[in-house]
Formats: structure tokens, sequence, C-alpha cells
């Protein structure tokens, strides 16, 4: 017996010292599946047989004294927008084919090298495009800290299983706040890394998504980080290597920083009151840490820039996923294609071009006006579940401003390919988590570890989990998997 909620860096310790089995580590969490995810609906497909044989595999290579990756025999489930090796991979549709297939994206390669055992597929929206986690094909995902509303999206799958102890981590995306909006809803962190940092085979968005994990903690975040962020030679471009590993510099001193506090967004949208309080109490502490923070206005993309994104580059991004039949689309994914085939390719290369010229001066601004910009990672409260995509469906033109109070704070930092991390520093008076947003300079991933560790340490949120959730554990051996409803 142990605690499903123990960090992954914990988790893998006790794996490697033996101190516990991979087998039963693994039989814990498909348990907890079994009995508990019908409450959020996380989970759309698992083989419980196979993540029992690669567990009952690292436990025989350990005692054979076998040299083994940092994370070793520790299970994590795979997002449904991600290809690995012997699963289907949905994309969250109904239109798409249920055979497995051959081949891995890089991040879930590197994941493998680390000794990670693979742990079924996480709920996602179709095609990645929306902020929650709802689909025809899999149904409505839901909040382990309050089922009627949405754990957010598109990584909400991911965001929900780690929240309610149903995996110790998991593989996570962000083309736009994936990460860090699923996140901030759960209670979590959600480490959104530079552009290049994480390889890919093709670069996916116009190079705005990475990949990425929602975990516990800022270690499990960096440990996570180190094993997935390592260059790729084959890849048309990487970031800079790090000096050091990002595990070295949790705790380390970031020095005294120049702050930026953001509390409105670039689209002038309303915030919630709970998710100032939660960007200005952080602000308190880091300005009593020495930091100097003070109000900024950051200079975003253009309303032109941001329309070409979404009506180009997204639109087509949807219309070549590998769509077995694209009738069973969801509706509001059908208009997007259809709009695509409108566009023409200069359509297209206009609005990529234009996002490039202006991320220079969106970039130029770090390093000169300020370090760090802090924000809300949301301009709301968790919202409801079972609601955005039925109306996305119904007016697929129509305005979103649910979704744009969602995403405000964070899309920008995609389009700039910043590095930006979600931290649950706040509970609102509901009982409901609620993120703040830290972003950084180009390829300054490890600055923003040493600040988010420091706020942990000042701020500490490990103790907090769904009481729904918070519950003894025992490990039977548990049958075949069968795919999520």
């Amino acid at each position: 017996m142990f605690d499903p909620f123990l960090p992954v860096t914990e988790l893998a310790r006790l794996i490697r010292t033996r101190a516990l089995s991979s087998t039963e580590v693994v039989t814990t969490y498909l348990n907890r599946i079994e009995r508990l995810d019908p409450k959020v609906n996380a989970i759309v497909w698992r083989d419980a047989d196979a993540s029992l044989a690669a567990a009952q595999q690292a436990d025989a290579a350990l005692a054979a004294g076998a040299e083994v990756g940092p994370f070793h025999g520790v299970p994590i489930p795979i997002k449904d927008l991600t290809e690995a090796a012997g699963q289907p991979c949905f994309y969250g549709s109904l239109g798409t084919s249920d055979e497995p297939v051959t081949t891995s994206e890089p991040v879930v390669e590197r994941l493998v090298a680390a000794g990670f055992v693979l742990m079924g597929r996480t709920a996602a929206p179709e095609a990645g495009t929306m902020t929650v986690t709802e689909s025809r094909r899999f149904g409505v995902c839901r909040n382990p800290w309050d089922p009627s509303r949405s754990p957010g999206g598109s990584s909400g799958g991911a965001a929900a299983a780690v929240a309610a102890g149903l995996a110790p981590v998991a593989h996570a995306s962000d083309g736009g706040g994936s990460i860090r909006v699923p996140a901030s809803s759960c209670g979590l962190v959600g480490l959104k890394p530079s552009r290049g940092r994480v390889p890919v085979r093709v670069a996916g968005w116009e190079h705005a998504a990475t990949d990425g994990a929602e975990t516990r903690t800022v270690r499990d975040a960096a440990a996570v980080l180190d094993v997935i962020g390592t260059p790729d030679p084959l890849a048309m471009y990487n970031a800079p290597r790090p000096s050091r590993p990002f595990t070295a510099e949790v705790g380390a001193p970031p020095g005294r920083l120049r702050i930026g506090l953001a509390l409105e967004p670039p689209t002038g949208v309303a915030v919630d009151d709970e998710c100032l309080r939660a960007a200005t109490a952080t602000a308190t502490v880091l300005a009593d840490m020495g930091h100097t923070v003070e109000p900024v206005a950051p200079l975003s993309y253009s309303e032109r820039a941001v329309t070409g994104y979404l009506t180009h580059i997204m639109d087509a991004s949807v219309a070549q996923l590998p769509y077995a039949d694209p009738a069973l689309a969801e509706p509001y994914l059908q208009f997007r294609m259809e709009r695509a085939r409108r566009a023409t390719a200069a359509d297209y290369v206009t609005s990529a071009l234009l996002l490039q010229l202006e991320s220079r001066d969106v970039v130029a601004q770090f390093g000169r006006d300020f370090d760090l910009v802090l924000s809300p990672t949301m301009a709301t409260l968790p919202v409801p579940a079972g609601v955005l995509v039925a109306e996305a469906n119904a007016d697929p033109e129509g305005p979103r401003l649910t979704e744009m109070r969602m995403v405000s704070f964070t899309s920008w930092v995609n389009l700039a390919g910043l590095p930006a991390v979600s931290l649950p520093l706040h509970v609102s008076a509901e009982g409901l988590p609620v993120g703040t947003q830290l972003v950084a300079g180009p390829w300054q991933d490890d600055l923003l570890i040493r600040v988010a560790s420091s706020l942990e340490e000042a701020m500490p949120w490990r103790s907090r989990r769904p009481p729904a959730f918070a519950e003894p554990v025992s490990a039977p051996r548990v049958g075949s998997g069968t795919p999520g409803d």
C-alpha cells in the first residue's frame, strides 16, 4: 500500500530502491482507474495486461541488477492526440481508426527510454482545438474537484487523471494553454517548455505546440523535462542545451528579478476576482523575496495575426488529421475543415509570416522591460462541464467568450514560443484550484523552474487533493482493461 498522490520523483525512487515494485504500483493505479475513473472519465483506452507485463519486466530488470532509467517502472498515460506504437490514436474522434499505430512520437520514445511504463490514453477534445475535454466519441471529462466543472483542455484527461490519483504523472501537450489551463483547473503544476525544447516529428500548429506533462510538483516537472527535452539531431531545430539538468535548478537562487504583473489580458475580457487575487497574492510573495514587481501591459499580437492563426493555421491543421471518415467529425470541426478548403496557400503563408514578424517585438520585451511576466493562468474559474462543445456544434461560427477567458493569458505565449508554467498557488472560496502563470524569456526554462520552486516552498500546495478521491488504497490484481466509455 502506498499513497497514489506521491510526487512521481518520489515514486520513482521507491521503485528503484525496491521499496515498492513496479507491479504493485501499476496494479494500484489500474485498480483506481477501474473503480474511480467513471467519476471523471479521464482514461479513454487502456490495456491492463500489457501495462502489467511491462511492470513485471521492469521488476525483473531491477532484480537482475540492470542499469535503469530515472523513471524505471513508473506508469504514465499518453494523451489521445499523440501516437504511441501499439496503441490506437483516436484524436478524440468518431472518424478515426481503432487500429494500433506502428510508430511513436519522439516524446513517447523518450518517456519509454527513461523507464516509464505506458498505462493507457487520456481524454482530449477532438483535434485538440477546444479548451474543455469533451467529445461525441468519449463523452465529457470532469474535474475531480467538482464534477460539474471541466478539467479544462485540451490535456483535461491528463490533468484529471493526475489530480484524481489515477496516475502519478501524465503526458500532455500545449498549443494555446492546453497544459496550463488544465493545471490551473485541477490544482497541478503545468510547465509548457520553450519552442524546440521537446523534439517532435513535425512541429504542430506552425511551431506553437509542444509536449510536456501534468505533474504535482515543480521537481516532478523539471525531472520529466530532463528526459523529454533531450535534443534530436534529426529535428529542423533544437532549443539550446541547458547548462545543467533542470532538476538542479529546483531550489537554486533565481537572483533578483524584474517581474511584470499583468492583470489585464490582451483580449480585454473580464477577469474573475479569484483569479486576480491569485496573481496579486503571488506578486506580494515575490516582492517579499526581494524581486521588483510592477504592473505591466505587455505588447501582444494584433487582431489580424490572431485571426489568421485561428482561421488559417489551426483550420488547416484540423483538415490534415488522419481521418478515416471526416463526415464523423464534430460539426464544429467539419466547419473548420470546410473553411480551410476555402483558404489559399497564400492566406496560410501570410498568416504564418505575420506571426513571425510580430513575435520579434513580443519576445524583445523580455530582458529589456522585464525578466518574467506574472499573471493569472485563466481569466475564469474552472468552467461548467458538458457545455462548450455543444455550443460550438450548435453555432460553429459564433463567439467563444468562455473559451477566450480560458486562454487569454496563455495563448500568446505559444505564438511567441516562450516557456511558461501554471502553479496551484490559490484556492477559491468554493474550494476550487486557481492557477498563477509565470512566463520567461526565450529558452529560460531554467529560470522559470528556479522561481517556481521558490514559490512552491513559500506557498506549498502538495497536501491538497480532491476529497472524493483521497481514500485508502489497496492493490488487488486487475484483469484485462477495455476501452473507456
